[in-house]
């Protein structure tokens, strides 16, 4: 017997999972962040060393995955500028989470397929749904942020930072933002976009198998 409710927490927990791991790409990936340092030759650009920029990074990295004592290094700070990135830290550490729990569950209901097949809507199984229906939606972010960066940025914040302001920074009290310039958000934004996409055609690939 085909179950519907297997199918549905299937699209649920791959399209969690393929959004999910695609945000977290840029977050754990310091040598993404270490190849902008020297593509935008950001010691010449600031005036801070290499060694001063990539220990700002680490310390306000460490403060948002883990939490704890906020610093930047060398670099100046304020009381807003450390309730921003607390802020993010609450983001980031949801995203691992949703991550790590949607990689469960798919590993629950993938060994559940020996017992009980998932339904197939229109022959198509929940990865072609999952990948499709992920895929729509990033690709009108993409589209909207390729068009117009700066206002989906903003539209961004206002939307995960709701009535909050504390993320326009001043560069002459919250050095951080010197070393985090809006060119890094963007290719961020086109990693996980990117690993999103690329995960979602699989699915779509698997998922489009008619059952033998």
């Amino acid at each position: 017997m085909k179950s519907k409710l297997q199918c549905a927490f299937l699209i649920i927990a791959l399209a969690l999972f393929a959004v999910s791991a695609g945000i977290a790409a840029p977050i754990l990936s310091r040598s993404f962040y270490v190849a902008h340092v020297h593509a935008l030759n950001l010691p010449a650009e600031t005036g801070f060393s290499e060694k001063t920029i990539l220990e700002a990074y680490d310390d306000v990295m460490r403060f948002c995955l883990r939490g704890g004592t906020f610093s930047t290094g060398d670099l100046g700070w304020t009381e807003t500028g450390r309730t921003h990135f607390a802020d993010v830290g609450v983001l980031f550490r949801l995203d691992l989470w949703v991550l790590g729990c949607s990689a469960l569950t798919l590993a629950v209901l993938l060994l559940l397929l020996r017992r009980v097949k998932p339904a197939r809507p229109l022959g198509r199984g929940a990865s072609f749904w999952a990948g499709w229906g992920v895929l729509a939606l990033f690709a009108v972010i993409a589209a909207w942020g390729a068009t117009d960066f700066d206002r989906a940025f903003t539209v961004f914040h206002h939307i995960f930072f709701p009535g909050k302001t504390n993320w326009l920074f001043d560069p002459d009290l919250d050095e951080i933002i010197l070393i985090l310039p809006e060119v890094y958000f963007r290719n961020c934004a086109i990693l996980a976009i990117g690993i999103i996409a690329a995960l979602c055609l699989v699915y779509i690939l698997v998922g489009r198998k008619r059952k033998k």
